[in-house]
């Protein structure tokens, strides 16, 4: 056996071990392999749902929500908690309108406040605190945003931040373009702060999931 693991079967078994999802999730999934829509996927998904799930989440928090699929990940967790709240922020009202279609449903529109606008700004004036803070926005945008996270979820809450192995360029040194640069900021601050728990979990591009001590 070779020593050496393949990425992309790793990740194609990965995503043989996620139960079975409702139809309206696998719909989400084949209209973002039809309009090379970047979502989460199936795996990192349930990695958010089980996360969500671990530490009770009631009240979530989304920076970047596309149309809906992670949001439809946490929104399971919390329901299944008893229900709360999960944040859907995005930058475009069609975004936001396909969100709503699809989350409710799923049965969980009483669960989701929809925001259009910045998510970092929206996240600021928001009333805190959260349990978990999902972060996938423009990655230039990661590391300015990390106070604002700090400032809004509860200790013992989790971070979860998306795209951090950047398709393998973090681990190139002669990658330095604006986005990677962040990207290696923003892990180096986290894994370097006593305040944080933080670790990456190889699913898709990259999971860093970070526990506020």
């Amino acid at each position: 056996m070779s020593d050496t693991i393949n990425y992309a079967r790793l990740q194609e078994y990965l995503e043989t071990l996620v139960p079975p999802r409702d139809a309206e999730l696998v719909r989400m999934e084949e209209y973002a392999r039809e309009h090379d829509f970047p979502i989460i996927g199936p795996t990192a998904g349930y990695v958010c749902y089980q996360t969500a799930r671990l530490i009770g989440a009631r009240r979530v928090y989304e920076l970047g929500s596309g149309y809906g699929y992670s949001t439809a990940w946490f929104a399971r967790a919390v329901h299944e908690h008893g229900g709360g709240e999960v944040h859907h922020v995005v930058w475009d009202e069609k975004l936001s309108s396909m969100a709503r279609q699809h989350l409710d449903a799923l049965g969980y529109g009483d669960l989701i406040r929809y925001h259009v606008g910045e998510a970092v700004a929206a996240l600021r004036t928001a009333t805190g605190p959260f349990d978990l803070i999902f972060m996938d926005i423009q990655k230039s945008g990661y590391p300015g945003a990390l106070p604002f996270i700090e400032a809004q979820l509860r200790p013992g809450g989790v971070l979860l931040v998306d795209n951090v192995l950047w398709s393998g360029r973090v681990m190139d040194e002669e990658a330095t373009d604006a986005d990677t640069q962040a990207i290696r900021q923003m892990t180096q601050a986290l894994v370097s702060d006593p305040g944080w728990l933080t670790t990456i979990t190889p699913v898709r591009d990259g999971l860093l999931l970070a526990y506020r001590a």
